[in-house]
């Protein structure tokens, strides 16, 4: 007999009341009435009006006959239901004539759920097999508190109720609202709720199985996978777990694999349902990581779910011995360790497969999210192992070796500091990677230090203003820099003291990468100046400020700037740190915002830089964001606003501490400072300095110019020796328009300011680019040698037999691309058709540059080989390469084109050669 509580018998007698009862009290019904069910309770039966119910349980005739005289006893009793499995056949007259319908009513759950849900009909599917256990699911879930199911009016179907079933038996009523569907994203979020998994697991059984068949035909194969987990308890593993069921998403997992995945999801779920699992879990966690990547609260909630649900997963993946079939999943944090596992071991092979590597563990799923430090470290790594596959570098003077600096060597330093901190969270394995690396690397920059030492010594005894051999001297800085943006607008003076080459390269890039200002220099190419000797700031930047040798502090400094701008016919103030820092509430002193302001050159020094090299931490200098910089962007912010250009310059550099803790002090005569001192002879990595150059001692002082030589205790950096790194002196010459550059100037392009191993990417396109060579006439052919021997080649010079050298006529010339084009009958044409056609050579050296970056420049780059090759400025590039359109873009065909939302050009070299009609090339 069925069981009824006080829902079923409410349904039954709303519907059963609500027809002609003729007065009659006595309700009889088949069934058993449900423990602990209230006993009395009202019921609705008109519009508005409710009548008192009393519920009774009955075995026989008699006792359906006393129940009923004990009803009738009672004053005020109105409607009794006496629920029997007496038969029809066995009632008395007596009762037949108190029954209502005069009979024993059975139930019918569905038509009760008609009622409950005011629909016109029931889905025909409710009433039978597989779904006949639903209308009591419905009956026993009505709701109690909110007015019961939502009214229909027209057919209850199938997955209406299947969805406001699920959505009160398992908490997912709010997921259905305003129509909403049900999938795989929201039973994950349900699996992590307190108690969600556990409401389920709570329900009878073919309520469960019915669920789950439902699930599974409207959200796919995974839902049973996912209600299972939560039949077993594992609710609150079962996203982590869904990681795990990845490796059944493979070509060919091994035995061992399923076999132990098996043992964790328990018997039931078929490898077509894990592998379904294990889809629609990288798909919520693939969702997830892109939430997190956003701002705000709901980011942060994201972010927490994908680190709780990855470091859960990982865990798992220990416990059943998963890890290494998981080497290659794309959220687990240890498959981020395996793929730089792989990056420490192709680090070792080649630049070209490092990369490769790289490009894996970039394509990690939390690499951007939980790792982008660790990510942009393994980079650099791969950039110095590009460095390291470079030719030999050499010095050659002065001033190659400080311009070769602040365009390469001072970014290997940048990596170097870096590499030097390491990866806290990494393996042994790729610590000992970037450890060789850095010491490879270091080791290639000692001998460019011990080079530039020595080709210093001999320079320093007669170079001088006027007579620099070729090199920027810190004493013309502005001169040569600073007085000619003054021509157009009194530039900002920024010094950096002690900013070397590596901070200056972070800080450039930084700054003109957010668009916000334009790197302008002489030829388009970063300005590099040599420092005073010793390079300590008493001289250095003493001499940069006034504009020639000195030797001094604040007032020395501050006098020298105001009268070489006085000099030059401009007003001039300079700002020392105590000058800076405005009243509570203001950052900056309102004297110096209005300096800034004026129509005065304005100079500051900021001591950021060299303060950390006295008091702070080694791993702190590895990274130079502009914010680390106290003051920078405030005082940035100023000039932009009044439209100033900015000359940020350094008085010197430094070089880091990197000895090991038992390493000390280096004994020595006549010791003034961590890295110079006056004793006269050089030992092993010093040098000694003399001439004009020299301001200490009489102009003569020994220096060393090996990094791990220091004179003092220990600190985080020091300066004053003769390493690249001390004596390079980076110009960077900021401005918010190009429109501020002198003539002869140009922006200086992001590819020309930083190294080409620095873009590995760049690296490969250049080298896959094709060769670009004229085909010779043909000449007759040379008589064949007998083949070498080839034992020993590459070691001996006499491995091989030399064949006898016979004068050889010489080779024509080999004409570049662009000579090719602009030497072609058809582009004189084309110019006759365009206004102010610029140069030849110049539109030769465009289409060469970009030949040879691979076919892609930005517009400042293309700017920049323009001037280069003699062109005039363009402030407006936009407007030049409008002009080589014209020029090059035969009958609509794509030669040269504005790309990447007009910020990049991009030459098409083959539409180029056909439209030209160009000799065919050879290798």
């Amino acid at each position: 007999m069925p069981e009824l509580d006080q829902r079923v018998i409410t349904g039954l007698l709303t519907s059963r009341l609500a027809r002609n009862t003729k007065g009659r009290r006595l309700v009889l019904v088949h069934g058993t009435y449900a423990p602990g069910a209230p006993e009395e309770f009202s019921v609705p039966v008109t519009e508005g009006g409710r009548r008192r119910v009393r519920v009774a349980h009955a075995t026989s005739v008699l006792g359906l006959t006393d129940a009923w005289q004990a009803h009738m006893e009672i004053e005020g009793a109105d409607l009794l239901v006496v629920t029997t499995d007496v038969d029809d056949g066995r009632l008395s007259l007596d009762l037949l004539g108190e029954m209502v319908r005069s009979q024993i009513i059975s139930v019918d759950e569905a038509d009760i759920v008609r009622q409950l849900f005011g629909a016109a009909d029931l889905d025909p599917r409710m009433r039978r097999d597989p779904w006949a256990w639903l209308p009591g699911a419905l009956i026993a879930a009505e709701p109690a508190e909110e007015g019961g199911w939502p009214q229909r009016g027209a057919v209850l179907t199938l997955d209406a109720a299947m969805r406001a079933l699920i959505g009160v038996r398992l908490g997912l009523d709010t997921v259905f609202e305003d129509g909403a569907s049900l999938d795989i994203d929201a039973l994950l979020a349900w699996s992590r709720t307190p108690g969600g998994p556990e409401r389920f697991a709570a329900l009878p059984e073919d309520e469960r199985h019915g669920i789950a068949e439902w699930l599974a035909q409207s959200t796919g194969e995974a839902a049973p996978v996912l209600l299972r987990l939560a039949l077993q308890g594992r609710g609150a593993e079962a996203t982590a777990l869904g990681v795990l069921a990845s490796v059944m998403t493979g070509e060919s997992p091994s035995q061992d694999a399923a076999v132990a995945l098996g043992t964790v999801f328990g018997m039931g779920s078929r490898p077509s349902e894990l592998r379904a699992y294990a889809r629609a879990v990288e798909g919520t966690l693939t969702r997830w990581v892109g939430e997190a990547a956003g701002r705000g609260t709901l980011a942060d909630q994201a972010s927490q779910r994908v680190v709780d649900v990855t470091q859960q997963a990982d865990q798992l993946a220990a416990s059943a011995h998963l890890r290494p079939a998981l080497a290659d999943s794309p959220f687990l944090p240890s498959g981020f360790q395996a793929r730089l596992n792989r990056l420490a071991e192709a680090l070792a092979q080649g630049p070209q497969e490092a990369r490769t590597a790289w490009e894996y563990v970039r394509e990690h799923h939390l690499a951007a999210l939980l790792y982008p430090q660790r990510v942009e470290l393994a980079r650099m790594a791969v950039r110095l192992r590009y460095w390291l596959d470079t030719p030999e570098p050499t010095v050659t003077s002065v001033d190659q070796a400080v311009h070769a600096h602040v365009s390469d060597w001072g970014w290997v330093d940048r990596v170097l500091a870096q590499l030097w901190v390491g990866d806290a969270e990494a393996e042994p394995a790729v610590h000992s990677a970037y450890r060789t690396l850095h010491d490879v690397a270091r080791r290639r920059r000692a001998v460019l230090d011990e080079s530039f030492a020595r080709t210093l010594a001999p320079w320093a005894q007669h170079a001088r203003t006027g007579q620099p051999d070729g090199a920027l001297l810190i004493e013309d800085v502005l001169s040569k820099v600073a007085l000619k943006l003054a021509a157009k607008h009194p530039p900002l003076v920024l010094v950096l003291d002690g900013m070397s080459s590596s901070v200056a390269a972070q800080l450039g890039e930084e700054l003109t990468g957010a668009g916000r200002w334009k790197e302008l220099a002489e030829g388009g190419r970063r300005a590099a100046a040599v420092a005073m000797m010793p390079s300590v700031t008493v001289v250095s930047r003493a001499t940069l400020l006034c504009g020639r040798p000195a030797l001094g502090g604040q007032s020395v400094e501050k006098d020298g700037f105001v009268s070489f701008w006085r000099q030059h016919k401009h007003d001039a103030v300079l700002f020392h740190k105590s000058e800076i820092p405005g009243p509570p509430g203001q950052p900056i002193d309102p004297k110096l915002i209005a300096a800034i302001a004026s129509d005065d050159v304005v100079g500051v020094v900021l001591n950021t830089i060299d303060e950390s090299l006295d008091s702070g931490q080694q791993s702190s200098l590895a990274d130079w964001p502009a914010s680390s910089v106290k003051y920078l962007p405030e005082l940035l912010n100023s000039a932009r606003a009044q439209g100033r250009p900015v000359v940020l310059v350094s008085d010197h550099g430094h070089v880091l501490d990197r000895s090991g803790l038992e390493s000390g002090p280096v004994r020595a005569e006549g010791v003034e400072s961590a890295r110079w001192r006056s004793g006269p002879v050089a030992g092993e990595g010093e040098i000694a300095l003399t001439g004009p150059r020299v301001l200490e001692n009489s102009g003569r002082i020994t220096v060393p110019f090996d990094e791990d030589i220091r004179y003092t205790p220990r600190k985080a950096g020091y300066h004053g020796g003769a390493a690249l790194a001390e004596m390079t002196v980076p110009v960077l010459v900021l401005a918010p328009s190009a429109d501020l550059a002198p003539n002869g100037w140009a922006e200086v392009p992001l590819e020309s300011a930083r190294p080409e191993w620095w873009d590995p990417e760049a690296v490969q396109a250049r080298a896959q680019a094709p060769l670009k060579v004229v085909k010779p006439p043909k000449k007759a052919a040379a008589p064949k040698q007998k083949p070498p021997s080839q034992e020993g080649a590459l070691f001996t010079d006499d491995a091989v037999e030399k064949p006898v050298v016979k004068e050889v006529p010489a080779e024509p010339a080999v004409l570049t691309l662009g000579d090719q084009v602009v030497t072609t009958k058809l582009y004189e044409q084309q110019g006759k058709f365009v206004r102010k056609t610029p140069d030849r050579k110049v539109v030769a050296a465009v289409i060469d540059a970009l030949d040879s970056a691979g076919g892609t420049l930005s517009l400042a780059a293309v700017a920049a080989a323009a001037v280069a090759s003699g062109g005039r400025t363009h402030t407006r590039p936009e407007g030049f390469v409008t002009v080589l359109t014209r020029l090059l873009n035969i009958e609509g065909y794509e030669v040269i084109s504005l790309v990447d939302s007009r910020t990049r050009v991009r030459l098409n070299r083959e539409t180029l050669r056909e439209q030209f009609e160009l000799a065919e090339e050879s290798a």
